[in-house]
């Protein structure tokens, strides 16, 4: 063998075998290879067989991050413990909602009649203009079903609440992902520490600090939904009567809830807008076009970038490929919760392979 000398020190070696460092890590590598693997074939088994059963799971999940995320600063700022913050937080929502459905639910109630009933009205009128155009009659030529079905007096409202009754189930499933959430809320030490005990003691703490990222991504994340759902169903409600499209309550309470699925929501929330403002005069469209957009760049430029600094940023194209792929599989429930579900995944990916794994970092990669 031939022999390397060392100019530094003057002395003579030979490469030798391996050190049991270096087997330790290439080890450690495969182990961190493995365990994504895995994890991600048997988040997919339990996705392709029991989809329901994993994204009510998860749901139930993300309660009890928006549940811990209150009452974590009620402890803190006040005197009661952690289950007493928890109690009153599930106390005063149970509450506020109970306010808001006893004053609003009437006139809330009132809206969305007023607009399942104009609705099929609107559609004949969009119909009717056209069938005034020769590229209209060959658009409604080719899909008559779809107009015939938009026509009916169930109309579009009502099959988007029979997609969401389909997918979500009854009231069951509701209370399913409450409790799944208050229980998790209660107790997530244990439930984590459960988790972490299925690998090997040197890797326990490095899983830990994985489950604890990605809470702090889903929170984040929740109080970004939170917000701009707020911002923009009173931003679109406040637009809408100004414009004198009505019902402007419901629509912009419709607006703000689809809002909770970024990118795929704000399209699906015009839809009907745009259908009564082109049934009471043609120029409202462009008012209502313009409302949205500059609803949708306050939260593109003003809500969403405070929040992602908190947690990961999701880039456009990936995640509307992500909601069509689990809308595919698995209805309106996978496209809404598709970006909380990357966002962990990502998170994953960045911690146990990206770093670990390869020895880099997310903002080396950038």
């Amino acid at each position: 063998m031939r022999e390397i000398r060392r100019v530094e020190t003057g002395r003579d070696y030979s490469p030798g075998p391996p050190s049991p460092k270096s087997n330790l890590s290439f080890a450690r590598q495969t182990f961190i290879a493995v365990g994504i693997t895995a994890a991600v074939v048997l988040s997919l088994l339990l996705l392709a067989a029991a989809p329901d059963v994993f994204l009510l799971v998860f749901a139930g999940i993300l309660l009890a991050v928006l549940l811990r995320s209150l009452s974590d600063p009620v402890r803190r700022h006040t005197p009661l413990s952690e289950g007493w913050s928890l109690a009153a937080v599930v106390f005063l929502l149970i509450a506020l909602f109970g306010l808001i459905g006893w004053s609003l639910a009437p006139e809330i109630s009132n809206q969305f009649d007023q607009l399942i009933q104009n609705l099929p009205r609107m559609i004949h009128q969009f119909n009717a203009r056209l069938t005034q155009y020769e590229w209209g009659r060959r658009l409604l030529a080719q899909t008559p079903k779809a107009a015939e079905q938009w026509a009916r007096p169930s109309g579009l409202i009502a099959g988007l609440a029979g997609l969401f009754s389909t997918t979500f189930g009854v009231l069951g499933n509701i209370v399913i992902v409450f409790f799944i959430g208050l229980y998790l809320a209660v107790d997530p030490a244990s439930y984590r520490n459960g988790i972490v005990r299925l690998f090997p003691l040197d890797r326990r703490t490095r899983i830990k600090e994985v489950l604890d990222q990605i809470g702090e991504t889903l929170r984040w994340w929740m109080i970004a939904r939170l917000i701009a759902m707020i911002v923009i169903g009173a931003l679109i409600t406040a637009g809408l009567w100004f414009i004198g499209i009505q019902p402007a309550l419901a629509l912009g309470l419709l607006a703000g809830i689809l809002n909770f699925v970024p990118y795929i929501g704000p399209l699906l929330s015009i839809i009907p807008v745009l259908l009564i403002a082109l049934g009471q005069e043609p120029t409202k469209v462009v008012y209502v076009a313009l409302l949205y957009l500059v609803v949708q760049w306050i939260d593109n430029h003003f809500v969403t970038p405070v929040i992602e600094k908190k947690t990961v940023s999701l880039l456009p194209v990936f995640t509307v490929a992500v909601q069509l792929i689990l809308g595919v599989l698995t209805g309106a429930l996978g496209v809404m919760l598709a970006s909380p579900l990357t966002a962990s995944f990502l998170v994953i990916v960045r911690m146990l392979y990206i770093e670990d794994m390869l020895g880099d970092s997310v903002q080396q990669t950038e």
